[in-house]
């Protein structure tokens, strides 16, 4: 079924706010999302970040890393007591919390909310599970929220995180100079967005990509996820 906005980008006489994301359990076929919990997930999670020895991962993240697993549980307590950004725990097959990742930026108003946090253990980068997760948080907010706009932030230095943004079908947007201040730094934000006349093309690419078929026994992926995106 089509949104209004989907259908005539322009006419939103029948535009209705949406509704604020509950706090669910999602799973797919390579990982699941639990919302965050500090007292079920942080010694885990603290575990799974500590795989990076050198601390490169939290380099453009605006925490971390932490004295320890108690400081580290603070923040998760704190952070994730608030209603925005809403935090989930990512878990892989065997039921491993292996990364984490939240909405943020929620305006039921408008339809738009934003993907970040995104922080996996190294074991868990480069995995189906780590982009089943994308997916199965923007199928989210398409199909059962039906917001009308997604977005991704990043600092315009991170060349992962832009990568994998184009990797996931987002169209880049600009760079917002000076947007904020990180760890004594000046950040410059590069913006991305998938909208929803664009979900259905990038929903029919992450579904080629995740299918069983798409891998070799080793587990090499046969195409990739970036030349399954639709073009436009």
């Amino acid at each position: 079924m089509k949104t209004t906005s989907e259908s005539n980008p322009r006419n939103l006489s029948q535009w209705t706010p949406r509704a604020f994301p509950r706090k669910i359990q999602t799973r797919g076929r390579y990982c699941s999302l639990a919302p965050l919990s500090a007292a079920k997930h942080a010694s885990a999670l603290h575990r799974a970040f500590a795989e990076d020895r050198e601390n490169h991962d939290w380099k453009h993240l605006p925490y971390g890393p932490f004295s320890g697993e108690k400081e580290f549980a603070e923040w998760l307590r704190e952070i994730t007591a608030r209603r925005d950004p809403q935090f989930y725990a990512v878990l892989d097959g065997e039921g491993i919390v292996s990364g984490m990742a939240s909405y943020l930026n929620i305006v039921p108003a408008h339809g738009v909310l934003e993907v970040g946090h995104i922080h996996y253990a190294p074991r868990m980068q480069q995995t189906p599970a780590a982009t089943e997760a994308m997916y199965l948080m923007m199928r989210r907010a398409f199909d059962d929220l039906h917001y009308r706009r997604y977005e991704w932030k990043c600092d315009s230095r991170n060349a992962r995180s832009r990568a994998a943004a184009l990797r996931f079908g987002f169209k880049f947007e600009g760079v917002f100079r000076q947007h904020q201040v990180n760890k004594n730094r000046s950040r410059d934000s590069a913006w991305f967005s998938v909208i929803d006349k664009e979900w259905r093309g990038a929903k029919r690419a992450f579904e080629r990509w995740l299918s069983p078929a798409n891998f070799t026994p080793a587990g090499k992926q046969k195409q990739s996820l970036r030349a399954l995106m639709p073009r436009k």
